[in-house]
């Protein structure tokens, strides 16, 4: 098995990155909120509790989980490393004035590597530094707190990147509060031995791309197909960008499959309306299903041919994954309300930990008794607190390993 290896959303989980939240989430406050994308601020306590039982949940299942922030402090253990992470980390901050560059730099290197990154992390606050005004910039005050912006939303690691089959796709995010997460996943792929190990791993998008992508679109389908949500967070160009580099490649893969959702918060990834939980499974909130658009991408030559497929989504998936019949679970059965609440919470956001066994929200009980009696195994988590970042079991998980299907 290689390094990484992802080449369905069904196949036994046999590894994956998590994020526990920290201290970034309690920096969060009213004024604050809709700069860091977040609609309600977590209780930070009760809310690595439940990523702590949502971590063992897996390892009980024999997923070897491993975290974000140690493998960043493994690739910036060697000191010219975390020198060009610092500096690339700070230009992207926006911290152009030098006096204010060698003040932070002086806070951050007081501390060890594991706490420079905590600190990253959680923001830091303009009450921490001190530094030679020099410029105009320097000296005008505002009511700001911070330098560094909170990075609150990194505990959602699907978004900055996305294992496909054996490369990564390294995403530009669309919000200016969720870019500089990717500096992270960059770092770990280059110099982290806990995810290399000596193997150079492809990349199949790179953050420096101008159209944007995030993880949440990028659904893996099979060996052949993968399907990208052309959502609130990931543009058409960026799709295209996406299935040349992909389709280019000797790697197996044959088509993308562009998914057309509504634009609104609700449903900011496609994750967050429709995921797969078994072979011929698929949950999905009822309101899209009848509305999607969906553009197969394919390689003509060099380039790319795109053509609109017609039929249901049922239809085009069955076709898509060669298989008779494939079942679309409705979120909440439908229910006119109980299906947007529950959409809401996340509900149709589950995370395949194997065929036909997914992890849930525990507040979506209507979508998880509904999956019970469809034969689907779900393993509820608690999610009072996780749940106010709007993401789910799926959106909290970046897999690198999954057992072929």
């Amino acid at each position: 098995m290689k390094n990484v290896e992802i080449f369905s959303e069904i196949g036994k989980l046999k590894k994956v990155m998590l994020h526990k939240p920290g201290e970034e989430v309690e920096n969060l406050t009213p004024d604050y909120m809709e700069r860091l994308l977040f609609d309600d601020i977590p209780y930070l306590k009760v809310a690595r509790d439940e990523h702590e039982y949502f971590a063992k949940v897996m390892e009980d299942r024999g997923t070897e989980v491993v975290y974000l922030t140690e493998m960043l402090e493994e690739a910036i253990e060697d000191t010219k490393i975390k020198d060009e992470f610092v500096n690339q980390f700070l230009k992207e901050s926006g911290i152009t004035s030098k006096g204010l560059e060698e003040g932070i730099k002086e806070y951050l290197y007081d501390f060890t590597n594991k706490e420079m990154i905590n600190e990253m992390i959680a923001g830091v606050r303009k009450n921490k530094i001190k530094y030679k005004k020099e410029n105009l910039k320097d000296y005008i005050k505002d009511d700001y707190a911070f330098y560094l912006d909170p990075i609150p939303n990194l505990y959602f690691t699907r978004d900055p990147g996305a294992i496909v089959g054996n490369s990564l796709s390294l995403h530009n995010m669309k919000n200016e509060a969720r870019k500089r997460e990717t500096i992270f996943l960059k770092y770990i792929k280059e110099h982290s031995r806990t995810f290399n190990k000596g193997e150079k791993i492809n990349t199949v998008y790179d953050r420096e791309l101008k159209d944007p992508i995030e993880g949440g679109d990028v659904l893996i389908l099979s060996e052949k197909v993968v399907g990208i949500g052309y959502s609130e967070r990931t543009t058409p160009n960026a799709i295209e960008e996406f299935a040349r580099r992909l389709l280019n490649e000797n790697n197996g893969y044959e088509k993308v499959l562009a998914i057309d959702i509504p634009k609104k918060r609700a449903y900011m990834h496609l994750d967050t309306v429709f995921t797969r939980i078994d072979y011929d499974k698929f949950i999905v909130h009822a309101d899209i299903e009848n509305t999607l658009s969906v553009y197969e991408l394919t390689k003509e030559n060099k380039n790319i041919k795109i053509k609109c497929l017609e039929g249901t989504l049922e239809e085009i998936l069955s076709k898509t994954l060669k298989m008779d019949k494939i079942e679309l679970i409705k979120c909440a059965g439908g229910d006119i309300v109980a299906s947007h609440r529950e959409q809401w919470n996340d509900g149709s956001n589950t995370l395949a930990i194997e065929p036909g066994v997914v992890i849930t929200y525990e507040r979506n009980t209507i979508s998880n008794e509904l999956l019970d009696k469809k034969g689907v195994k779900v393993i509820e988590i608690p999610s009072g607190e996780l749940s106010r970042g709007r993401g789910g079991p799926r959106c909290m998980s970046m897999p690198l390993i999954r057992e072929k299907i």
